[in-house]
């Protein structure tokens, strides 16, 4: 069923652009999920129009993406504004963000991504009644789970925005029943739109081919990618190196340090490096265009994912879809995308002895790493950005017959 004219979604990133590059400052798998689902969502038909605030200078006021897909730059702060001092700006971008929606657009629902653009789509639903639909991406409730504290501020706002959403996105079966576990039921519906992959970019290809473009041997590759910060556990990876035994061994680490631990978490891996042995077999690669990370999926042997916690886990996702066996920490999302031994392993802690005897048994058995490749791309298969598109299009038009939740 073609999308009617009349749906028009106003989709807010505040925190990061979705032109931004993942593994740039706060730029990650958010990125990937806000730019693939709206622009698939614009090729339904559905016009869209993303609002995030302008981070640099020289930036224009709109880019047009695509037919049926914008991107409006909300001039709110400073342009170097700490992501933990962002909230103080949201006010300001709200109403930036009112006044073109009253002025250029007649949408018919928000589309918040992250609890700072909840916090805005919570006062635009007020302002315009709209209906409100927030994707958090990561809540502090799950966070703290894994060690990952914060603040109580956060916590208060993310229950006062999900009480006033009238459907909130999760992206797997595994993230909703955490949701409910943690948050109970929700006023409004909970709807599992799981992110996919753009099959262009990311399907199997030649090693060899891959390892050339990299200046790789035949030695064992590791492949972490990833914003160098605690919860993504990259300290992990580098004791599963060091577990390994193994000289010949190489961990590639694409990615940049990122948020206010960044730099101390990238000192600290890089001493835990050194006091292990390991340092020379650790190859740190900046930050990579997003499409360009399928050779270094394809010229490894072994993705590695040790966070802490994962709503969704899109790098194994992408290694998967390149044919690369995932060793992986089994929390959220990741519980759906890697099944234990079958194209990969799930580790049940971040312990680098435990990660090691997975990699290893990759490496050293031939016969279960080729079936762990073929069934990585074919369980890959199963995931696609123009299938989200349509669940979320199917909710969009919902809406025209719901009431909208009261604020509780």
């Amino acid at each position: 069923m073609a999308a009617t004219p009349a749906q028009h979604v106003a989709v807010l990133s505040l925190h990061t652009s979705p032109l931004a590059q993942p593994g740039v400052g706060d730029g990650g798998g958010m990125n990937v999920y806000v730019r693939e689902l709206t622009s698939s969502l614009a090729r339904l038909g559905v016009q869209c129009t993303t609002y995030t605030r302008a981070w640099k200078p020289g930036l224009a006021d709109v880019v047009d993406i695509e037919p049926n897909h914008r991107l409006v730059h909300v001039r709110a702060g400073d342009f170097d504004v700490p992501k933990e001092q962002l909230i103080d700006i949201v006010p300001e971008f709200t109403d930036m963000v009112s006044h073109h929606l009253r002025t250029h657009s007649a949408v018919q629902v928000i589309h918040a991504n992250y609890w700072l653009s909840g916090l805005a789509g919570h006062s635009l639903k007020h302002d315009l009644n709209l209906p409100l639909i927030t994707t958090f991406h990561t809540l502090a409730r799950v966070k703290a789970l894994h060690g990952d504290a914060e603040s109580r501020e956060r916590d208060k706002i993310e229950s006062s925005i999900i009480g006033c959403s009238d459907a909130i996105f999760v992206s797997c079966e595994e993230e909703r029943d955490q949701f409910r576990t943690l948050y109970g039921d929700s006023p409004g519906t909970v709807e599992v739109i799981t992110p996919g992959v753009e099959r262009a970019y990311f399907s199997p290809g030649s090693r060899s081919g891959a390892r050339s473009a990299l200046s790789l041997g035949a030695h064992p590759v590791l492949l972490f990618v990833g914003r160098i910060q605690p919860l993504k556990g990259l300290d992990v990876a580098i004791e599963a190196l060091a577990a390994l035994r193994r000289s010949d061994a190489v961990l590639l680490v694409v990615g940049g340090a990122s948020g206010r631990d960044g730099e101390a978490e990238l000192q600290r891996v890089n001493a835990l490096a050194e006091s292990l042995g390991v340092a020379r077999q650790i190859r740190f690669v900046a930050p990579q265009p997003h499409h360009l990370l399928a050779t270094y999926y394809r010229a490894a042997d072994v993705v590695l994912v040790p966070s802490r916690s994962e709503s969704f886990g899109l790098v194994a996702l992408e290694a998967s879809a390149c044919g690369t066996p995932v060793v992986a920490t089994a929390v959220g999302g990741l519980l759906s995308l890697v099944d234990d031994g079958v194209n990969g392993f799930l580790v049940p802690e971040r312990d680098g002895q435990l990660f090691a005897k997975r990699v290893a048994q990759i490496l050293d058995d031939g016969a279960l790493a080729d079936a762990m490749r073929q069934r990585a791309v074919q369980r890959s298969a199963a995931y696609s950005w123009q299938g989200a598109a349509r669940r979320m299009r199917r909710v969009v038009a919902e809406f025209a017959a719901r009431d909208l939740v009261l604020c509780s």
